[in-house]
């Protein structure tokens, strides 16, 4: 088998591709499109997200102290690149994708009514790291599509049709191979 050994960057792929938004008080929401974007913790609940400082998002982000992650989907993939290459400073994101504001609870910043999932986070440390600084944040609020519940009252996210980023392109999710614990499950066969 070859192998190349190349300088070292960020290969972790795939990432989730997902539409940020926030907003200052008395002014239009924006969105901002990242791939870096994580979980960090779950008890309590948080987040992060990276951002370059240059980008119109960072200083909204960084006053207010709030953002909403909002889950991107295939139906969403045009808006959501479009929010990752045109600047709030010159569009109205939410006009111009037609993009519906929704409230969240916890927060003052509108989520995307089209994703399926809203995660409102109040930033609670900013790490500046070089290229981008991390915004980690608690989950003070989440707000669901109920199209994705089923009559059990369990939520379907696999079928919203995420979609991930890898090395400068998007990906619609692929086919269900397992899951959690179930190489360990009795009468597990290895591959």
């Amino acid at each position: 088998m070859q192998r190349q050994s190349w300088k070292a960057g960020n290969m972790l792929y795939p990432v989730p591709a997902v539409m940020i938004s926030c907003c200052r008080q008395k002014e239009k929401p924006n969105i901002i499109t990242v791939a870096w974007a994580g979980t960090v913790c779950t008890s309590p609940a948080m987040v992060s997200i990276s951002v370059r400082p240059e980008r119109y998002s960072y200083d909204i982000i960084k006053e207010t102290g709030e953002f909403v992650i909002n889950l991107t989907t295939e139906r969403l993939a045009y808006a959501a690149d479009y929010c990752g290459v045109k600047s709030g400073r010159d569009v109205d994101k939410f006009k111009e994708m037609k993009l519906t504001p929704v409230s969240i609870d916890g927060v003052g910043v509108p989520g995307i009514g089209e994703s399926p999932v809203n995660i409102g986070c109040r930033v609670t440390d900013i790490k500046e790291l070089g290229s981008h600084h991390m915004f980690l944040a608690e989950v003070v609020g989440v707000s669901v599509d109920e199209t994705y519940m089923d009559e059990t009252g369990r939520f379907n996210l696999n079928q919203s049709g995420l979609i991930s980023y890898v090395h400068g392109e998007y990906f619609a999710m692929g086919k269900k191979i397992g899951r959690f614990g179930y190489s360990v499950e009795k009468g597990a066969v290895g591959k």
